[in-house]
């Protein structure tokens, strides 16, 4: 019984302060800006195509303000690990670089963001800190819209380099 009164008083009192917290104009609903699916897709095929023009087959994956896939594109001979790679480095670059304001996972290397290189964050499930993402960003306003990473070319630095291709060539459209 005393449990009862005691969820009944926490109950009432949880009311009282929501009934007191004035509504805003969008309610309860977070409206979270992310890229259409078309420009997804560019992204991911202008990756692929730019390491293709290079010589290299390559897998690109463009993923959106959840960290979930929103394009994947792959190479005509790539590893079957490329897929998983792509996916890290793409989520990577989002996560990462919206939480230290970074654009590269390059960048966020360099600044040492992992600490040691057995750093905690470096057994994060689907993390993974090697060059090959680029955060996306809303071109107004630097908002972080997603991520793209790049796996299979001989080298992250050439799958960075490929990444940032198809972010300097579909920028504009991140409006």
């Amino acid at each position: 019984m005393m449990y009862m009164n005691r969820f009944m008083l926490h109950a009432l009192v949880a009311g009282g302060l929501c009934a007191s917290i004035p509504a805003h104009a969008q309610g309860h609903v977070v409206m979270t800006p992310k890229l259409d699916w078309m420009t997804a897709a560019h992204l991911a095929i202008e990756a692929v195509d730019a390491c293709a023009k290079q010589g290299y087959s390559v897998t690109a994956t463009v993923v959106d303000t959840t960290g979930h896939q929103q394009a994947v594109i792959k190479g005509d001979s790539v590893p079957l690990q490329s897929l998983s790679v792509s996916y890290r480095k793409a989520y990577t670059a989002y996560s990462y670089g919206m939480a230290f304001n970074m654009d590269t996972t390059s960048a966020l290397i360099a600044a040492k963001v992992t600490g040691p290189a057995n750093g905690a964050l470096n057994t994060i499930p689907e993390v993974l800190f090697v060059p090959g993402g680029v955060t996306l960003r809303r071109a107004s306003d630097h908002a972080v819209l997603g991520g793209i990473g790049v796996s299979g070319a001989p080298g992250g630095e050439k799958d960075e380099a490929c990444a940032q291709a198809a972010v300097t060539k579909y920028r504009a459209d991140f409006q």
